[in-house]
């Protein structure tokens, strides 16, 4: 896409700029100013907007800040005096106010540029109208600017048919289909939607630059018989730099079934890594720049590192957020998952006051997004901790029904029917979370809940093998060790058992019977918890 104003033309993608057949010489912050300033030209920009975008939140002295406006100003024959095109608005901010034509081939010649995309409220799943009737409409048309509260943009281009057959466009058209659907139940993700992906059917790059998503999905399919090979792959647009890549080999049995299963995978697999991504990306902003979707963020990789000090701060960042924007939803979420593990994995004191502020926190999450699966997943486990089983089994069976692809909401929900001693059906759903998301920050947990409910089963062999699973997980938490302990201690397996009580106690040194205990207070089924109980009494572990 190129800007074009005057007799100037700005491409973005070539980072040039031209005055008729003359390239003008910019330097890369300058011309990433001026691109800024003419990409939100329907609004005011102030110059934390300008540091948060140009210098990606680094502390930067006024003079510096200035000197690139400045010399913007210059390369576009314009003057501090003049202020024609980049107008300064005192103690505010600056804007472009020139005249700008949008199109590919605007040439500033007067030739009449080509209709660009837009995106809209309309075309973007799950957005609210209201809260975007502020939005210029040049926030809506440019870059960052669809990227609102923080929240990370993504867009899934069409995926090519490579099957040398034009009959099988409406395959590789129906997977790009199920994958945007299926990312836009992820309510943390700013998905763009179809009529503005399929606008840029095999432009890659235009895409990146018209739409100004953060992160691009795109991939091919190439269909032959009966058998189908999908590739897909997820990467940055601003630095080109690929995030995820898979490849699917299937056999079309059950076409519809097929591509349900495949759709679902890649979406699964996409949205932790956009997560991941994205808690990277926080970390290298400055704190004058963070705002409460920044803080939140900073939460969750607290929150995903699984220690007692991450949890406290991960508690205090999700606060601040909440303070910052008193509507965030997801922090409300996270927060009370993060108390509620507190009480079970940390030092904190399980009681009923902790418990009834989780609650009312995950209520107030729940309140504010009743359509977010991953919200009303750790309101679920809230109402387990308060051992309101009904209820919590009904929130964690509607956060799969809002999102089939949420991973945890499997293992949330094989965890609830273990402690209701319907073991048979909870083991399919740990399988499930564990297909969905084989490399989540969390696949810890899906593989030790497993283990806990082989141990409820008496399938003390399986019970092992599962835990053993768990703790070969990076970060794994002490309780994956615990349950290895526990069914060791029946199946009375001498050596293997001196070596995970070692790794137990490694990890938690003080771990005894009455510990467990009291971090079990959840458990349904007394016989369950005396079961457990008694496998670390059998291994040796104290009183």
């Amino acid at each position: 896409m190129q800007l074009a104003f005057g007799d100037y033309v700005l491409n973005g993608a070539r980072r040039e700029l031209r005055r008729g057949s003359e390239q003008i010489a910019l330097e890369p912050q300058v011309f990433d100013v001026l691109l800024y300033l003419l990409q939100n030209r329907e609004r005011l920009v102030t110059k934390n907007d300008l540091i948060a975008a140009v210098w990606k939140g680094r502390i930067v002295s006024e003079s510096t800040l200035n000197s690139r406006i400045a010399a913007a100003r210059k390369a576009v024959g314009d003057s501090g005096q003049q202020q024609a095109l980049i107008k300064t608005y005192a103690r505010k901010g600056f804007r472009f106010v020139g005249d700008v034509r949008i199109g590919r081939e605007a040439d500033g010649n007067g030739r009449p540029p080509e209709q660009t995309p837009t995106v809209s409220a309309e075309s973007i799943p799950g957005a609210d109208v209201d809260s975007l009737a502020d939005k210029a409409p040049g926030q809506l048309n440019s870059g960052a600017a669809l990227n609102w509260d923080g929240r990370a943009s993504v867009v899934v281009l069409p995926f090519n048919n490579l099957s040398g057959d034009p009959e099988q466009e409406y395959f590789s058209d129906g997977i790009t289909d199920d994958i945007i659907t299926a990312l836009s139940k992820y309510r943390s993700l700013v998905v763009i939607a179809r009529n503005s992906s399929f606008a840029f059917k095999g432009d890659v790059r235009g895409a990146g630059l018209t739409l100004g998503t953060e992160y691009l999905v795109e991939g091919s399919v190439r269909r032959i018989g009966q058998r189908v090979r999908i590739n897909a792959q997820l990467a940055e647009t601003e630095r080109g730099r690929q995030l995820w890549a898979e490849r699917y080999d299937r056999d079309l049995q059950d076409l519809f079934q097929v591509q349900d299963e495949i759709t679902t995978t890649i979406a699964a697999r996409i949205e932790p890594e956009i997560g991941a991504a994205e808690r990277r990306r926080v970390e290298r902003k400055a704190v004058p720049a963070l705002h409460a979707w920044d803080f939140f963020r900073f939460g969750t990789k607290h929150f995903y590192k699984s220690t007692a000090a991450d949890n406290l701060e991960a508690q205090r960042l999700f606060r601040r957020a909440i303070e910052l924007d008193p509507n965030l939803a997801d922090a409300y979420g996270y927060l009370s998952y993060a108390i509620v593990l507190s009480m079970i994995y940390f030092e904190a004191e399980p009681n009923e006051a902790r418990v009834t502020e989780a609650i009312a926190i995950g209520r107030k999450g729940v309140e504010l997004d009743d359509q977010d699966g991953l919200i009303r997943f750790m309101y679920g486990r809230a109402l387990l901790a308060g051992k309101a089983y009904g209820d919590a089994l009904a929130e964690l069976e509607t956060a799969i029904e809002l999102n089939p692809c949420l991973a945890v909401g499997y293992c949330g929900l094989g965890d609830s029917l273990a402690y209701e001693g319907r073991i048979s059906e909870a083991i399919p759903y740990f399988q499930r979370a564990i297909e969905l998301s084989p490399y989540d920050p969390l696949r810890w947990a899906f593989y030790s809940y497993g283990a806990l409910a082989h141990i409820f089963a008496r399938k003390f062999e399986l019970a092992c093998e599962w835990a053993q699973r768990a703790t070969r997980v990076p970060n794994a938490h002490y309780w994956a060790f615990a349950h290895r302990v526990a069914a060791l201690g029946h199946l009375e397996y001498s050596e293997d058992l001196r070596v995970a009580i070692g790794e137990l106690l490694q990890r938690k040194p003080d771990f005894t019977c009455s510990f467990a205990r009291k971090r079990l207070f959840y458990v349904k089924n007394p016989d369950q918890l005396e079961l457990y109980l008694d496998g670390l009494g059998k291994a040796g572990i104290p009183a």
